[in-house]
């Protein structure tokens, strides 16, 4: 009978997918920025950030698996877990229906463990159905730009997670861009005074990673004359596992669209 496993996640939307999945009891450690569900995280020891990992007390908690994220974690982290963790499970979701690929792969590591295969496949169920209902409708096309950060305003390149969950409805970013693998070209600066800023219908302000709120409003007008600006959820738009569904289908009602609509 194998050992049971002790979970390191330094990815904040997988802490939260690995505790739906009911794998809380072996779940060692996490960063500081994994903070949901906040009643299930709580005694889970902190571990420094996302790009910033304390690797000597990590070491300390002996995980037998870390999951790391190629957006989220640096390179350089991986390479020094590998010198004492005996599973790195990497992941890399690039868009909604890679959700089903990630819970498969935590699946293949833990899937044996009680009620996992279940909780598993319900969240497979829902992430069917909310891509289902929103392919299942013409969405007229909409220039967006969706901004997570401010001085400098930054926003998304158009092969990111997030891009790729507004082109479910119909949303496409700007700037017209793919920013790679990884790296900080994902997520370009916007200087201000690019003339498609001028053709932007949606200015969309992210409430993470930078907390933009009701104030930042105007200067977001400034920048896109012609567009609509709003606040939107970043976590339901840019987290992997659990809130993908929900993400999708806030994404939906905030295009006008519920289940009752034609």
């Amino acid at each position: 009978m194998s050992a049971a496993p002790r979970i390191a996640s330094l990815v904040p939307s997988i802490t939260e997918l690995l505790i739906a999945l009911g794998l809380r009891p072996w779940l060692v450690a996490r960063t500081g920025f994994c903070i949901h569900p906040a009643h299930e995280v709580a005694e889970v020891p902190k571990v420094g950030g996302t790009k910033d990992v304390n690797l000597d007390k990590l070491r300390r908690l002996a995980p037998s698996h870390v999951i790391v994220n190629m957006d989220e974690n640096r390179a350089e982290t991986a390479e020094a877990l590998r010198e004492f963790v005996p599973e790195i499970i990497v992941t890399h979701p690039q868009g909604p229906q890679d959700n089903a690929a990630l819970i498969a792969q935590l699946q293949t590591h833990f899937g044996h463990l009680p009620g996992v295969a279940a909780r598993a496949a319900a969240l497979q169920q829902a992430l069917a159905q909310a891509l289902l209902a929103a392919r299942g409708k013409t969405w007229p096309p909409r220039r967006v730009l969706y901004l997570i950060w401010k001085d400098p305003w930054m926003g998304v390149a158009r092969n990111t997670y997030i891009a790729r969950m507004l082109a479910e409805v119909g949303w496409l970013s700007w700037p017209d861009m793919d920013g790679g693998e990884t790296g900080a070209a994902r997520y370009p600066v916007i200087q201000g005074d690019e003339a498609w800023l001028h053709e932007i219908d949606e200015v969309l302000l992210s409430s993470e990673p930078y907390s933009f709120n009701a104030s930042h409003l105007d200067a977001a007008q400034a920048l896109c004359p012609q567009a609509r600006v709003r606040l939107v959820d970043g976590e339901l738009l840019s987290w992997y596992g659990p809130r993908a569904a929900a993400g999708l289908h806030y994404l939906m009602e905030t295009r006008g669209w519920t289940s009752s609509s034609p």
